[in-house]
């Protein structure tokens, strides 16, 4: 497309407008954008540019103003990228300018000073630097300003006050604005291009505006001001990440703002505060040099380094005390990991003892060593200890999660015959997915059987273990699908059924050919209380009772997996989930 300005003149009344008209040619090959021309305003030209009118030709009344679209001041994949020092353009330099200014800024022409006088005489006014570097004052005349440092304006403009007013005038000046300027933006960034701000606002003001370093190809090391062709300064990005250090550049219109392509790199991983990918100058750096950028954690204690080799890949080990000796080159990675044998491990034991609940043993140490150190009181049941584990339950829940996915699978994937088939099947879906939920916030115990075992002092202890010696009671608990789950009496001669009876009875919804009966020491018994001839086991002190729910095998499709789960819910967790 390409744009046709044409002008109609029409004389009315003596007057004369004139109308630009934006006229769409279509062309032939691709379309081309013209934003940039179609947003400029068109503007009223004078009575000399139409010769051969006659009589003075008035301007066009100025056009609405064109809405200006704000400039994009963050480049969004910099917050997903590896490379280290891309975070800082998210677009929170490009939003604000300068809070405030350097005493050691040079005042140049176009800056805005405050200044006061009072006394004998008043004068309160916004200056601007003129081209010259002055700026005029009543009855003192032009004062040079240009080239004073921030810091040094009020003596300045002290010393030509007094030169005209001996006593009885004060004076005070400022900088008020600091110069508007626009700098270009060049080399590998994400936008390239011409940027306004002001003199005094930071490097980093107008890398952001332009989209940040191209964290793939920028260099964050060597980042070049450059004035008529001739380099004023570099800087060196990591410095202001990890010291805080920032030089206060005073940037001028026509500056460039120059980033060159990057310098070699180390991909750094494992145990590191800052596990990103590092840049550095030269052919090769050591892993000392860059545990400094990376901070490695306190517990690293080896490093690895796989060299880049092409489609070989090689892999080095070292300790952190070669760091040193140890040299990395353009796109090795290193890893930073922790290879310390466990010394010692923690172990709580709780429940009814007159014993210390915290013990300190060495790696590999035995269930036997720890009992021969508890001492036992007459309440203590130890003929159902119960020993607690991190790693089981969690195996325990990795097994559960297994059987809800499962379920979920079964239910979002099942076909239907017909369209009633699939309404239905769809709410039972719903209610089913309800219960998956619930189910999914369930923890398991982590309960290891022990007391069972023959052998159990010759049982390895792990980090984290709890030991609970269980206080001896004379309570059956009943819970469940029962109208009053409590807890009832130990009775010796009392049957299951008799214990569920005193507990109200089962539910309707109860399943009374899924009882479970969990022992203390972690045992289960599944029970059923429907058939005549089904074996009853004997009921114990510290028993407990659960009454599983029933689930309609005609209502639901998946009966069988929610049964299963129901029941692997109360054997690890000791609850029961109803429907």
């Amino acid at each position: 497309m390409r744009i046709v300005t044409s002008l109609s003149v029409l004389a009315l009344a003596g007057s004369v407008s004139l109308q630009a008209v934006a006229q769409v040619v279509p062309t032939t090959g691709a379309a081309r954008s013209t934003a940039p021309a179609a947003a400029a305003a068109p503007t009223a030209l004078p009575a000399t540019a139409l010769p051969g009118l006659r009589g003075a030709v008035p301007a066009a009344p100025a056009p609405e103003p064109v809405a200006r679209i704000a400039p994009v001041t963050s480049q969004a994949p910099a917050t997903t990228t590896d490379v280290f020092g891309a975070q800082l353009f998210t677009g929170a330099f490009a939003r604000e300018g300068a809070t405030q200014f350097n005493p050691d800024y040079l005042v140049a022409t176009g800056d805005t000073l405050q200044v006061r006088l009072w006394g004998a005489f008043d004068f309160d006014a916004q200056l601007v630097v003129d081209p010259q570097g002055n700026v005029f004052l009543p009855h003192v005349g032009p004062v040079p300003v240009r080239g004073v440092r921030n810091q040094e304006l009020q003596a300045a403009m002290d010393t030509a006050v007094r030169r005209v007013f001996r006593a009885n005038v004060s004076s005070y000046a400022s900088l008020a604005a600091a110069q508007p300027v626009r700098v270009f933006v060049s080399g590998f960034v994400a936008r390239p291009g011409l940027y306004s701000g002001t003199s005094m606002d930071s490097l980093l003001h107008y890398l952001d505006q332009a989209g940040g370093i191209d964290p793939d190809r920028g260099s964050f090391l060597d980042v070049q001001v450059q004035r008529n062709g001739q380099q004023r300064a570099a800087v060196n990005l990591y410095e202001f990440l990890l010291q805080g250090r920032m030089p206060a550049l005073q940037l001028a219109s026509g500056d460039v703002i120059f980033v060159p392509p990057r310098q070699n790199t180390v991909r750094v991983g494992g145990l590191a505060m800052n596990a990103k990918r590092f840049e550095f100058s030269g052919d090769s750096r050591s892993v000392a040099d860059l545990m400094q950028l990376a901070k490695p954690q306190p517990s690293a204690t080896h490093v690895r380094v796989v060299r880049n080799t092409g489609t070989v890949r090689n892999t080095e080990y070292y300790a952190l005390q070669q760091a040193a000796s140890v040299v990395v080159q353009d796109g090795d990675e290193i890893e930073f990991t922790a290879d310390k044998k466990p010394g010692t491990i923690t172990v709580r034991v709780e429940g009814e003892h007159q014993s210390p609940q915290e013990y300190v043993l060495p790696y590999g140490s035995r269930l036997g060593e720890l009992l021969d150190r508890i001492e036992p009181n007459p309440r203590s049941d130890v003929a159902n200890l119960q020993l607690y584990r991190q790693s089981v339950r969690q195996r325990q829940k990795e097994m559960l999660t297994t059987s809800l996915r499962s379920l979920e699978t079964a239910l979002l994937t099942a076909r239907s015959g017909s369209s009633d088939e699939a309404r239905l099947r769809k709410e039972e879906a719903d209610l089913t997915l309800a219960w998956v939920d619930r189910a999914k916030q369930v923890e398991p115990l982590g309960q290891v059987l022990i007391a069972q075992t023959q052998d159990k002092s010759s049982m390895l202890l792990e980090n984290g273990d709890v030991l609970r010696i269980p206080t001896k009671d004379d309570l059956v608990l009943v819970g469940g699908e029962v109208l009053f789950p409590n807890a009832v009496a130990f009775q010796s001669g009392l049957s299951l059924n008799d214990y569920i009876q005193r507990a109200g009875g089962f539910t309707q919804n109860a399943d009374n050919a899924r009882v479970v009966v969990a022992r203390r020491d972690g045992s289960f018994e599944q029970v059923d209380t429907g058939k005549l001839l089904s074996f009853t086991p004997r009921l114990q002190a510290g028993d407990q009772v659960l009454v599983l729910p029933k689930v309609d095998e005609k209502n639901r499709q998946f009966w069988k997996d929610m049964t299963q789960i129901i029941y692997q819910i109360a054997v690890s967790a000791k609850v029961v989930l109803g429907l």
